[in-house]
């Protein structure tokens, strides 16, 4: 029983930390624009870096073309794919989208941050909105965005990415990786998404562009981390908005393999750490589980209640980041919790043996978490 109790109010801070961190950035970064004439907005550069992506260029490049933002130019870094994506891209140039063929990798470059590099140079707008390929926009998205960014007087904004195909395995059983960005956010290290996020040109340019960067998994956390709150915000998307993706799960596992263990620190200690509260978390599943077979005691539903409590917590993140079925989501927070257990000893053991790639490159070792790195002003 004393083992218990320490259990039980181990999970309980851990409730009310996440409870609260969530709260927090739920209400926090929500959009509020102020309409500007669009003959005072600036230019704008949506820039793409692909990979191996034809399952999903047209789609997303149809969708930035339909954009009602009128100074708008698309270009699309096609990173050496192996299959027809430069083709693909080649072929919307009629619609004035820009290709820019991929060169070698430059030693110590992860390949996705010198394709953002690389952009960013090519890039002639004002601001640059860079977008993964996997990520959709309405028509709108992309002016609420300038509007947004403009009246707060901001250098940086990233945006949260919602779902709207609910029914999808990829979303029903998908990565905890927003839920984690959401609660593990602080000064040092604030929530970030590689979705859809936008910089001025200037900005990026005067701070060094992508080189101080170039090995670290999560530039944009580095550079967010830079300008700091009053000039960086994280925003969550809503239906307004309108800024979506569609990552396949087994894609989402490659990513949480590459993200999960320098999101707890790049260090065996910080991972150990995670790896017993990740442990913690799944316990009151399997109590509960127990009570179905042994005599149901005081322990039994002491976790039933700490269970409950998580799977609500859970789908009040979903009821934000799904649009619809969001109940699904703390129905499932037991399974998709043991899963984010096994991806993080994935993820740990992946570096530790130095087997983890990031679209068939490897991947050297766990760069430390922003809060490590010291990042000049």
């Amino acid at each position: 029983m004393p083992i218990f109790i320490v259990f039980a109010v181990v999970l309980t801070v851990l409730l009310l930390f996440f409870g609260i961190k969530l709260g927090q950035g739920l209400r926090r970064f929500r959009i509020q624009t102020k309409h500007r004439p669009m003959d005072t907005l600036p230019a704008i550069s949506v820039c793409i870096p692909a990979r191996n992506e034809m399952h999903a260029m047209t789609q997303c490049l149809e969708r930035v073309l339909a954009s009602d933002y009128p100074k708008l130019e698309v270009i699309v870094y096609d990173d050496r794919s192996k299959d027809d994506t430069s083709i693909l891209i080649r072929s919307f140039a009629h619609a004035g989208v820009r290709f820019v063929p991929g060169s070698a990798l430059p030693e110590g470059w992860l390949g996705r941050n010198h394709a953002l590099d690389i952009l960013a140079k090519e890039a002639s707008g004002s601001l640059i909105l860079f977008m993964d390929v996997d990520t959709f926009i309405k028509p709108s998205s992309v002016s609420q965005l300038v509007n947004y960014m403009e009246g707060e007087s901001l250098e940086m904004v990233s945006v949260i990415p919602t779902r709207s195909d609910t029914w999808r395995a990829s979303v029903l059983f998908g990565h905890l990786r927003y839920f984690w960005e959401l609660v593990l956010s602080k000064p040092q290290a604030p929530s970030t998404s590689t979705s859809a996020w936008m910089i001025r040109r200037q900005a990026l340019t005067t701070i060094g562009g992508f080189a101080p960067h170039k090995a670290n998994v999560q530039p944009e956390s580095q550079l967010a981390a830079h300008f700091g709150a009053k000039a960086y915000h994280c925003l969550i998307s809503n239906e307004a908005l309108g800024i979506t993706y569609e990552k396949k799960w087994r894609s989402q596992v490659e990513t949480a393999k590459r993200l999960l263990y320098p999101m707890a620190g790049g260090t065996r200690v910080r991972g150990l750490v995670a790896l017993i509260i990740l442990t913690l978390l799944n316990l009151p599943f399997f109590i509960v589980m127990s009570g179905l077979f042994l005599d149901w005691t005081l322990v039994h539903a002491k976790s039933l209640w700490l269970l409950l409590a998580f799977m609500a917590l859970y789908g009040v993140y979903t009821n934000r980041v799904w649009r619809g079925k969001w109940w699904l989501g703390g129905l499932l927070w037991p399974i998709v919790i043991f899963q984010e257990l096994i991806l993080f000893i994935r993820s740990m053991w992946g570096y530790a043996r130095g087997t983890i790639t990031w679209k068939g490159r490897p991947i050297a070792a766990a760069p430390l978490r922003v809060s490590e790195i010291k990042i000049d002003s």
